[in-house]
Parts: C-alpha cells; sequence; structure tokens
C-alpha cells in the first residue's frame, strides 16, 4: 500500500512540476516528451488533485484556466481510465455522453465544411455561410449541456470539496460560449464577404470547434469518471430529476433511467402542484395525469415558447405531423427555424410583444396533405405577453365534410369517423 501511496505523490508532484513549467512559459512539446520519459499513464482523480493544490497553493484560478487547453494537450493520451464505475442506460452521464457523441457529428461536420473554404466563390458564398451558420447554431445548443453541469453537477463536487476544477471548467464554458455565439454573429453579418471569412478561420471559428472538442475530451477522460466514483446513486437521482428543467442537447434519451429502490415523487415527469395532485384553474380541476392525457388526445400539434422565445414543451399525440424531440427543450425558438427563415420568427415574436398582432395564421401543402399552422400570442387578465403557441393541424379530411352528422347518428361502426 505504502508503495501504491509514494507513487501516488511522486506523480502528482511530477504532475505538478510539469504544469508549473508551462505556466512559466516552457515548450508544451518538450515539457509533453518530459511526461511521456518519466509518466506513462495518469489517474484521472490525480490530475484533478493536482488542479485543487495549484489553487491552494496561490495559483490564480485565471491562470489555471489560461493553462487548461495547454496541459489538456499535453496530457492527452496519458490519463488513466481504468477504475471508473459503469455507466447505465440513462444516467445523466450517460446523457451527457450521447450529446457529446452528437456534438461531435456536428464539430467534424463543421470543420468538413471550413476545409473547404478555398473552394467558395462569390455566387455560392451566401449558401455556404448558411450552411455554416445553421452548424455553429445547433452547437450552440451546448449551453443546455453546460448548464447542468454547472447547476446539476458541480455542487455536488463542491460539497466534497473538489470546488477548483469545476470553477476552472465553467470558465471554459464562458468562453466557449462566447466564441461560438461570436462565430454565429459573424456569420449573420450581411456584408460578411469570402476575406473576411478566411481572415476569421484562424482567430475565431476553428479555435471555437477545437476548444468544444477540448471540453468533450475533458468531461470523459477526467470529470465523468470522477463523478461516477464520487457522486451517490441518490445524488445522481437528484440530478436526473432536474435535467428536464435545463433541455437536452442535440440528443432526446431513448431511456428514462430510475435506479432500483429509489421512489419517484412525480409520475411521468409531471409536477404535482398541490398535496391531493390536483392542478386547480377557475374553471375546473384536473389531476396532472388527465391533463397530459388531454394534451396528447386533442387532435392538433402544441408547441409552447415562453415569453423568453424559449421551447418549454410540446404535445406527444400518437400522429405528430411535425416530428419534435426533447432535445429542442428550453432551446431559443430562432435556432429551430431555417437560417432563411429566422427574420420572419422574430418579426412575428416582436409583434406579439408589443401587442400589435395576436395571431399569424399559415397554410401549406405538404405530402398531399394541406395543414393548416397558426401561431398565437399568450397573455394573461393583465395583457401581459407570457409566451407564443404553435398549433398546427391536418385538415385534409376536414376540408372535405360535407352536410352535417349528428349525435344521434353515432354507433359503434362509425364511432371512428372524421
Amino acid at each position: 500500500m505504502s508503495e501504491l501511496i509514494n507513487n501516488s505523490d511522486y506523480r502528482k508532484s511530477k504532475l505538478k512540476e510539469l504544469i508549473l513549467k508551462l505556466h512559466k512559459g516552457e515548450d508544451p512539446k518538450k515539457v509533453r516528451q518530459e511526461l511521456t520519459a518519466t509518466l506513462q499513464q495518469i489517474p484521472y482523480g490525480e490530475i484533478v488533485e493536482v488542479e485543487q493544490e495549484l489553487i491552494m497553493d496561490g495559483l490564480p484560478e485565471s491562470e489555471v484556466l489560461r493553462l487548461c487547453d495547454i496541459h489538456g494537450e499535453v496530457l492527452e493520451g496519458h490519463i488513466e481510465q481504468s477504475g471508473a464505475m459503469p455507466i447505465p442506460p440513462g444516467h445523466p452521464v450517460d446523457v451527457f455522453k450521447n450529446e457529446n457523441t452528437e456534438l461531435k457529428k456536428v464539430i467534424e461536420k463543421a470543420f468538413h465544411l471550413l476545409g473547404s473554404l478555398g473552394d467558395v466563390t462569390d455566387e455560392n458564398f451566401r449558401n455556404f455561410t448558411l450552411q455554416l451558420l445553421a452548424l455553429f447554431n445547433e452547437l450552440l445548443d451546448v449551453d443546455k449541456h453546460y448548464k447542468r453541469k454547472e447547476y446539476l453537477v458541480f455542487p455536488f463536487l463542491e460539497k466534497k470539496e473538489i470546488t477548483g476544477p469545476p470553477k476552472v471548467m465553467w470558465g471554459k464554458h464562458d468562453e466557449i460560449r462566447e466564441q461560438l455565439k461570436g462565430c454565429a454573429e459573424l456569420l449573420q453579418s450581411d456584408d460578411l464577404t469570402i476575406s473576411d471569412l478566411a481572415d476569421a478561420l484562424d482567430i475565431l471559428l476553428l479555435p471555437s470547434l477545437k476548444a468544444l472538442d477540448e471540453m468533450i475530451k475533458k468531461e470523459e477522460e477526467i470529470l465523468f469518471p470522477m463523478c461516477m466514483d464520487l457522486l451517490t446513486t441518490e445524488e445522481w437521482w437528484q440530478i436526473h430529476k432536474q435535467t428536464l428543467e435545463f433541455g437536452f442537447t442535440l440528443y432526446d434519451p431513448v431511456v428514462d433511467w430510475k435506479p432500483e429502490g429509489l421512489l419517484d415523487e412525480t409520475s411521468e415527469n409531471i409536477r404535482i402542484l398541490d398535496d391531493n395532485g390536483t392542478i386547480q384553474l377557475p374553471s375546473g380541476s384536473f389531476t396532472p395525469k388527465e391533463i397530459l392525457a388531454i394534451l396528447n388526445t386533442v387532435p392538433v400539434d402544441l408547441t409552447f415558447v415562453d415569453k423568453n422565445d424559449k421551447v418549454k414543451y410540446f404535445t406527444q399525440g400518437a400522429h405528430r405531423i411535425f416530428t419534435r424531440s426533447r432535445s429542442i427543450i428550453n432551446r431559443d425558438v430562432r435556432l429551430c427555424h431555417p437560417p432563411g427563415s429566422v427574420h420572419i420568427v422574430e418579426k412575428i415574436l416582436e409583434d406579439f410583444k408589443s401587442g400589435k398582432a395576436s395571431r399569424a395564421p399559415f397554410w401549406i401543402q405538404m405530402q398531399g396533405k394541406f395543414i393548416h399552422i397558426e401561431y398565437f400570442a399568450l397573455n394573461d387578465e393583465k395583457g401581459e405577453y407570457l409566451g407564443t403557441l404553435e398549433v398546427s393541424q391536418d385538415l385534409t379530411h376536414l376540408r372535405k365534410i360535407e352536410g352535417e352528422k349528428r349525435i344521434l347518428s353515432y354507433t359503434n361502426e362509425n364511432k371512428n369517423d372524421v
């Protein structure tokens, strides 16, 4: 045992020494060579301990944040994963990892598209930037992934006196958020030229994608294994129950994880509003299960966008017209539309908020069906704007109805008729 302790002490001492060399400006390549010569593999827990110790020793968090990417590159391929706890399907870490898989797909597409910038002409530049903007809009969805780490996972680490690394990682989140926003703003510029985009390639676009990719590595090689070892099943359950408040990133979980031996205080992810589970409204009342059944049975698709323009809810009927995934929950509604139509969405929201309009109807022909889509401004009794409701309905069969059909004509044979 003493040998193992000594080995651990030696590894941490050596790693701290190498990181401090980076702090003093030594060439990362030289530091990596020294690391390779002296340390083959470093357990992920020891890396966290060293970061924590460096901060406690007086190295400013801002400096650890600055070095984060550099020592991440130096350590790449030297982080030991053995001993990490298995991850059940649907577990919060399983969700995080699946989101990372989807993020990496988009990152790869963006890298590939940027690699073809040299072939872009003035004629196809607009189409090129719209494709790129669509990819960066998807990547902006990582905000929900990061918020779940910051507000659900980090507090449990802090309770276990692991405070430094979460602060450093949160700082990197904020950097990545700003970089991605900067990319989106650049690509939305009306006077953007091929030359401008080329100039921004190595300054903003590629570094943003690299930073996002590096964060995925930090999560999967260090953060998640450590959290699986440290957090209890009960703590993960608390995280799981609050996940929907933040939403998912580019991924809709296929398994609803529930650890054995723990009772859920809610049913079907519905929040109970009083001791009896009854929701009381001015015109009546119903239980959460009843309202869920009602909303999923009405022959229309409903999507609710709150006053902050975030998608908060959609019905899950058996025959939806437009596919919806829970990955859109808490996402800005502008990012749920093609870049070419965002200005229309913004105009509708502006008119609804100002009171200039209260509804916006549209209808389209789609795959032989006549689809009616209408947006409604939602306001409380004082006229305060609460959000927007999208209502979509297939009117194909209803438009063919003629004459009348009274309730007395109901029979078992025709009860399912239109």
